[in-house]
């Protein structure tokens, strides 16, 4: 399968300047995930921000109603 990282680029919502996924979804995902996160594009801009991507602060925002 052919990556669209110009495509996904555009998308990605991810504050972390110097991130070398940004753009490759599969990587940004298994990085994540490995850390029982998930990346930037599940959460909010304002959310993202805090860099707080874990499972726990994502079903805070779900019970919250923000996301």
């Amino acid at each position: 399968m052919e990556c669209n990282k110009d495509h996904n680029v555009e998308l990605c919502n991810c504050t972390y300047s110097p991130c070398s996924r940004k753009g490759i979804c599969c990587e940004c995902l298994q990085y994540h995930l490995r850390s029982r996160e998930l990346p930037a594009c599940c959460f909010p801009n304002d959310a993202e921000k805090t860099f707080d991507r874990s499972f726990e602060h994502f079903a805070r925002l779900v019970k919250s109603g923000a996301v």
